[in-house]
């Protein structure tokens, strides 16, 4: 089974796609091993059988656990212990924690048996391996001062790049596969550098030289859901779908008047899977996408704001700049609005690990919550999200993260300040004489 091929699991279902995935679990310790209830307790002599009663009851036992009469679950039954393990995966890995087995749960589990060594890996342009292995692969890259991109898991022409690069610099032939020779060559050159915080330090300076000014640049806005998927819909008919456009028309408007391209990843009737929405943009060459959606709960208690951005604390891959801009991002919100601080959060959701530019996502309300829904109805409330997605976006170019600042700076006191930054640049050359 692969993960292009998984349906969505659940409690109560059974067959060789849940024997999979029960298998996956225990590798990933989330799921107890099985233990056969002892057929024979007793003496020692209550033991002593001939060859045809053991067999006899060797067979008892196996039928017993496949109809789960023993005590112990069916290899191939979604019950109970197989939810409660799916989630603490889910958890841990920074997934949403619903129970269910979808494409990018499965994915995840999948790449979770494999660790660095156990398989051959090389580059495949057609289908990019993804797993455990190639976090840790690139990851030890990061370490050596290669660099592989995004510590994702997964297998893209940047890792491939670092690879061949650490090969030659070890001559070793470039050819891109990481064998027994390239194993060996890692083993010999440990090092104690950490690579989440070199790759830090070239995502930093990678925005430093981008320069403070928001025209020219690509922002991908991201409205949640579309099409057929509507997403959460409140009480009073309020949809998920729907207002997340319509926000993404506040911000659109907003960052066109500084010179920002902005590009959606859908319109009004479409919609379309997070991994296809990735791939978008990341043919646009985007500078950062911004993703957006509500969230609602059956209570309906839950209430606030929350930005998630890309980050796996099991490999140390972290996108520093996404947690820059989400951190910056929901202080701005909740300043302005009023919302609840539900605080930022790292996540592995297939946007945020996809994307090769910073991705965050800002979940800007509950519906289920008559507050939330209350504020957000308000045109008003839009806007000011709107102006705390600009603000915030200029601020991370600008270099300015001044906490006392944050709720006040609106979007004519960023003009003059980058219109004095300007004049400043300006002066500098002309003293130096370029």
């Amino acid at each position: 089974m692969t993960p292009s091929s998984v349906i969505v699991l659940r409690r109560g279902d059974s067959g060789p796609a849940v024997a999979a995935v029960r298998e996956r679990l225990l590798i990933t310790g989330d799921l107890e091993p099985h233990h056969q209830r002892d057929l024979h307790p007793g003496h020692a002599s209550d033991h002593a059988s001939d060859h045809a009663s053991d067999h006899a009851s060797s067979h008892a036992s196996d039928q017993a656990e496949r109809n789960g009469s023993n005590g112990t679950a069916p290899r191939d039954v979604f019950d109970e212990h197989v939810e409660r393990a799916v989630k603490s995966f889910q958890q841990r890995r920074g997934l949403i924690v619903d129970g269910l087995v979808g494409r990018s749960t499965y994915a995840v589990l999948d790449g979770a048996r494999w660790t660095l060594g156990d398989r051959v890996l090389r580059f495949d342009p057609g289908q990019h391996v993804e797993g455990d292995d190639v976090a840790a692969l690139q990851a030890r890259l990061l370490e050596l001062g290669f660099r592989p991109g995004k510590v994702d898991g997964i297998h893209g022409p940047e890792t491939d790049a670092a690879l061949r690069s650490f090969q030659t610099a070890v001559g070793l032939t470039p050819d891109g596969t990481v064998g027994p020779e390239t194993m060996r060559s890692f083993a010999a050159l440990r090092r104690s550098v950490s690579g989440g915080s070199a790759n830090a330090l070239r995502e930093r300076e990678h925005l430093r030289r981008s320069g403070f000014n928001l025209a020219g640049r690509t922002i991908v806005l991201d409205p949640g859901h579309g099409g057929a998927e509507t997403g959460a819909i409140g009480p009073q008919g309020m949809v998920e779908a729907e207002l997340a456009l319509e926000l993404a028309r506040h911000v659109e408007g907003r960052l066109s008047a500084h010179g920002v391209n902005v590009v959606f990843t859908r319109t009004s009737g479409t919609g379309g899977s997070d991994e296809e929405r990735a791939s978008f943009a990341n043919s646009c060459n985007a500078d950062l996408v911004l993703s957006l959606h509500t969230d609602h709960t059956e209570s309906g208690s839950a209430h606030g704001v929350a930005t998630f951005f890309y980050g796996h604390t099991d490999h140390g891959g972290w996108s520093t700049i996404g947690e820059h801009f989400a951190d910056l991002l929901l202080r701005e919100v909740v300043a302005r609005t009023g919302l609840t601080d539900c605080r930022s959060h790292p996540r592995t959701w297939p946007l945020l690990r996809r994307t090769r530019m910073p991705a965050i996502r800002l979940d800007f309300g509950y519906l289920s919550h008559l507050g939330d829904r209350t504020a957000l109805a308000d045109p008003q409330t839009l806007d000011l999200i709107a102006e705390s997605v600009v603000v915030a976006l200029q601020r991370l170019y600008l270099g300015e993260a001044d906490p006392s600042m944050t709720g006040v700076l609106r979007l004519d006191d960023l003009r003059r300040h980058l219109e004095a930054m300007r004049e400043h640049q300006i002066g500098v050359g002309d003293r130096t004489g370029t």
